[in-house]
């Protein structure tokens, strides 16, 4: 199976990377389009003579045809390899708010995989959300996952609104996590401790809190009453977060993000 990445930004990159290391794909397989090939070869196992700078009719020559570059770049990226493609290839989109039809149109391709990943697939633990037109079947729906988990889990979703949704969740999610993080952080310093200490709290705390949820088939609430005894310092920070609708806000926080998402997608 051959592979072309056209884009070679932090996500083209990753996912040659984890090809390779999964071993799921030969570097010499894998071909890359890009605007400058000096600082894309750098660091790199993918042969220097598969780099290009020009889409030419060998791009017809690719089984699977990943677009990694920026949402802005779409409609130029179009004209230049439309004339270059064939309805049996899979395109494999990882372009925000770039809909499965806009991608169809502007391709004249029916095999389209539209996903959402996140900055975790840096390091093999990203979540991706995936859609899919008619047209690929299941057998292509199983390697194209099988693609993606190589960069951490995916979820398929056959409404393809939920990949906004996912937007909004697991793209965005991330960020969260930091804000949350050092908010507690900035607690901590508050309370007395440096800023190494603190971080040092706050991060152990998120990994560990994580690592044993995933642990035990046990819910978050019930983590929560189990951490949260009665009259305890834990249940008097709650009672805080619930007296400022917290998980309201939270809420409200994340549909704003998908409402964004689906201005973009328009």
């Amino acid at each position: 199976m051959k592979v072309l990445i056209v884009g070679y930004g932090n996500m083209g990159k990753t996912y040659a990377n984890s090809f390779i290391s999964s071993r799921f794909i030969k570097p010499e397989d894998i071909f890359v389009l890009v605007r400058n090939e000096n600082s894309a070869m750098a660091e790199t196992s993918i042969p220097r003579v598969n780099f290009s700078q020009v889409a030419t009719n060998r791009i017809s020559d690719f089984d699977i045809v990943i677009l990694a570059v920026k949402p802005q770049d779409f409609d130029v990226l179009a004209q230049s390899i439309k004339p270059f493609l064939k309805d049996n290839q899979i395109i494999f989109s990882v372009m925000a708010g770039i809909t499965l039809a806009k991608l169809e149109l502007a391709l004249s391709c029916s095999k389209i995989v539209r996903s959402m990943p996140n900055i975790p697939t840096q390091i093999g633990m990203g979540m991706t959300v995936f859609s899919a037109s008619a047209n690929v079947d299941r057998k292509e729906l199983f390697i194209i996952q099988n693609l993606i988990n190589t960069t951490g889990k995916s979820v398929y979703v056959e409404n393809e609104k939920l990949i906004d949704a996912a937007t909004a969740i697991s793209g965005s999610g991330p960020a969260y996590v930091f804000y949350f993080m050092q908010s507690m952080i900035k607690a901590a310093v508050d309370l007395g401790f440096n800023e190494s200490e603190a971080e040092l709290l706050v991060n152990q705390t998120f990994m560990g809190s994580v690592a044993i949820q995933n642990s035990y088939s046990i819910s978050n609430e019930e983590w929560i009453a189990k951490v949260a005894s009665k009259g305890g310092t834990t249940e008097r920070a709650l009672q805080v977060f619930e007296k400022g609708v917290l998980e309201k806000t939270i809420v409200q926080a994340v549909k704003a993000a998908n409402d964004r998402a689906l201005e973009l997608g328009s």
